[in-house]
Parts: C-alpha cells; structure tokens; sequence
C-alpha cells in the first residue's frame, strides 16, 4: 500500500547566540514532522523534550496515522515527561507542534497538532498560512484586543505559555485536519525563528528556496543573525505525490498546479 502523502523533508537546528543548551528537539521522518521547545532550565527542558520527540518516534515508518495513534503518542509523551519530573525535574515542560500524515477515505490529509507557542505553517500558492493558535499570553491579548499584533513583538510577556506538556499545565493540544495538496510545503518552528524573522520573510525564504534543506539552514541562520535570543529549529516538509481519491497517486509531474482545486481548511477536530 502506497503512502497516502509523498514528502522531501529537512530540518535545521541552533542554539542561538544566547542560549548555551538547545532545548529544542525535532523529528523529520515521515509520516511525523514535530518540533518541540524544552522548558525548565538544568537541562529539564532538553530532556523533556527529547522525552516527547522520542515517543513519536515510535510512529516512524507507519504510511499514515489517525487522530487515534497521535493522541496516544502525547498520552506517552505526557507520561514520560511526568515521570522526570518525579525524578527530581519539576520545571520540566515542552511545547509541541507539527504535522503528521494522514488518510481519510484513502485521500492524502495533513493532521496538524500543537500545544504551547511553537507554530506550524502552510505555504501553497505563494501564500504562508499560519495553521496553529499559539497557548501564550500575548496570543489572548491580541484575541481581545488589549494589544496589537505590532505591540506584541516587544511585549515582556511575550515567553508566558498557557499551555505545556508537563510544567504543571494539564491542556490538552488543538487539532486540525485538512487534505493536502500537490506543492504543499509545510513549515514547523520553535518561537525561536518567528521571534526573530517577520512572516513576510519566512515566506520569501520558502518561495525563493525550492529545496527544503537549503531553505532549512537560510531561515535557521537568518534568525541566529538577526539577534539568536533563543534556540532556533526549523522542520520543512514538501509534498510531492499525493493522493487524491481512492487508489490514486497524483505526482507534482503530472498536474498543473494552477489548475488543482483548493478545499478549505476543516479546523478545530477535538
């Protein structure tokens, strides 16, 4: 049986220019693309989120997931993380966002998951499409108001999370399921990139970069350059075959991308 979704993935990583510990872990290999931002300071955050990527990674080698196998996963992960804390770890917490791939009636779907402030993002058609809602402070200011969304670059309370795994925070993620498409390039972040670099240029450095890796490492160092005030990781994940009905494989070869359809995003899957 053929992968629902056909991807070209990368990733980049870098402990920034402050930092002396990445706390950051990641995972690239299909069908699961996540990244993870380690909170908790002596190195309780770096295990707990090499702790949560090491869970998913059991899902690696699968052709596609269901809501079901993630959910499980995070039920792991959310155990393992527990368990330093017991361990003598208390602060220990991760944030966790990403994509894995999916199939709905043998169609190629994207499943998206997140919890905290790390972010995932679609690029298709020029366009960079924030699929995530970060769990911060500042993100529920901006909802009611109280501040803009040029304020909350230089608001002190912008590293204030609602939500975690592990760090005392029993939230659970937000999902969502959408079908994916032929050229779409989906793009997974700790906030140490979007902290750094404008979506405008995140969205340039995915149009002008055709290949993953070296999009990867441009957007990774350009966030190093422009201040590195924490760790910085990147995952890139490019579809090139999807199927698009029952069956079917469709290759980035065989249909022009201006003429196939766009089915609208279906969020919120609980």
């Amino acid at each position: 049986m053929s992968a629902p979704v056909r991807v070209s993935a990368a990733s980049a990583t870098h402990t920034g220019q402050r930092r002396t510990l990445n706390e950051d872990a990641h995972l690239a290999a299909a069908p699961v693309f996540l990244v993870a931002d380690g909170m908790g300071g002596h190195e309780a955050g770096e295990r707990a989120s090499a702790a949560v990527i090491e869970q998913f990674g059991r899902l690696v080698g699968l052709q596609a997931l269901a809501l079901e196998d993630v959910r499980g996963a995070l039920s792991r992960a959310r155990a393992a993380v527990e368990d330093l804390a017991s361990g003598g770890a208390a602060r220990a917490g991760t944030t966790l966002s990403g994509v894995v791939i999916a199939s709905v009636d043998g169609m190629g779907y994207w499943l998206s998951l997140n919890i905290g402030d790390s972010r995932t993002y679609r690029f298709a058609d020029g366009r960079l499409e924030r699929i995530t809602v970060d769990h911060s402070v500042i993100q529920e200011l901006i909802d009611s108001g109280e501040i803009t969304v040029e304020e909350a670059a230089n608001d002190s309370r912008r590293n204030i999370i609602t939500r975690a795994i592990g760090a005392g925070s029993t939230g659970d993620a937000d999902y969502w399921l959408f079908p994916a498409e032929l050229g779409d390039r989906m793009l997974v972040c700790s906030d140490g990139l979007t902290s750094e670099l404008s979506e405008e240029r995140i969205r340039a450095v995915l149009a002008e970069q055709s290949d993953p890796q070296r999009a990867a490492d441009i957007l990774t160092a350009e966030a190093v350059e422009a201040g590195g005030r924490d760790n910085v990781t990147v995952v890139i994940v490019d579809a090139v075959s999807v199927a698009s009905r029952p069956g079917t494989i469709v290759h980035s070869d065989e249909v022009d991308d201006d003429t196939r359809p766009r089915e609208a995003l279906n969020g919120g899957v609980r």
